[in-house]
């Protein structure tokens, strides 16, 4: 972006929204986060904090921002099926009314964090935006669910881009060790053991610093632009991430060993990022190697327990939903 804008980051304290709001913050943003604050506090002390249920928002609170990005929700399958009846509401009602509010307020653009999970079980075959949105899962449903009710909303003085991200992983100070990549490190970290359950799915992996770039390339896209944009860093198989996270350990000199099962997994899709290449101008530089660098950079030589339920959404989430 040129120029400072004031930004709105809804569900901005979690893993994703804390590195955001920081960035476009450093940026000369002035950046306002709403959130419930289930998993803590980890935001830069620069940022602006509002403790609100998405649903408490009203118009008053959105006036005078130009963009607001929509983070909150339920954040993956283990969630969505402990809990189906909140995730729907979080994920379908609740962007497609802060959308709503969020235009009523004269704001410009409304950017919702989507999930390529909507793609659900396609093989091999590539997912453009135009492919069916197949997934039969309560977590995929409500994002599908979501991204229609924001798309209902745009119009000339009203931008609405819709993020179908890849599995996000990378450090964040609302660090989660429940993403594949993460998962695998803090595995071979701790245990010097990677299970994989199924190494022939497909999965687009998202590093960190590419979805930090592409929500700052949503922002500052053309006025005109709306709709739905796939963004990954590339897809791989579950095998090919796994052997990459042992190579990556050997060549530091720790052995890392694969235990490899063949369970049925109900989500395997691959993901095109064309469209959002052509459009956005969004060109993924991550790879697995440079998650896994910026894992070790940030959490080598901290005291950390890999086990602590703060690090997982579904064990927080329960606590709190219990």
């Amino acid at each position: 972006m040129t120029k400072a804008h004031t930004i709105a980051i809804i569900g901005g304290a979690g893993y994703i929204g804390t590195q955001l709001s920081k960035r476009l913050s450093d940026q000369g943003n002035t950046v306002t986060v709403f959130d419930l604050f289930w998993f803590g506090d980890c935001l830069d002390k620069k940022i602006r904090k509002v403790t609100i249920d998405a649903f408490k928002i009203q118009e008053k609170d959105l006036r005078g921002f130009d963009y607001v990005i929509f983070l909150a929700g339920l954040s993956n399958d283990p969630m969505a099926e402990y809990n189906p009846a909140l995730n729907y509401i979080s994920n379908a009602a609740a962007p497609a009314y802060c959308a709503f509010i969020a235009k009523r307020a004269g704001v410009r653009r409304f950017v919702f964090a989507d999930s390529c999970s909507v793609y659900g079980n396609v093989g091999k075959r590539v997912s453009a935006e135009t492919s069916l949105a197949s997934s039969s899962n309560p977590y995929g449903i409500s994002k599908i669910q979501g991204e229609v009710g924001v798309l209902q909303l745009a119009g000339p003085v009203f931008s609405v881009i819709t993020l179908r991200k890849g599995t996000v992983s990378g450090y964040s100070p609302r660090m989660r060790f429940d993403l594949i990549v993460n998962t695998m490190y803090k595995d071979a970290m701790t245990k010097g053991v990677i299970t994989v359950d199924n190494p022939a799915i497909w999965r687009p992996i998202l590093a960190m610093s590419d979805a930090l770039e592409a929500y700052e390339k949503a922002l500052s896209a053309p006025a005109k632009v709306n709709g739905v944009f796939n963004i990954s860093s590339g897809n791989f198989t579950v095998g090919e991430v796994a052997t990459k996270v042992r190579d990556y350990f050997g060549t530091k000199g720790i052995p890392v060993r694969l235990v490899t099962h063949h369970n049925k997994i109900y989500r395997d899709y691959r993901v095109s990022c064309d469209k959002a290449r052509r459009i956005l101008k969004f060109t993924a530089s991550g790879t697995i190697e440079s998650i896994l660098r910026d894992l070790d950079d940030n959490l080598t030589n901290k005291k950390i327990d890999f086990e602590d339920d703060t690090y997982y959404n579904i064990k927080t989430f329960k606590k709190i939903f219990q």
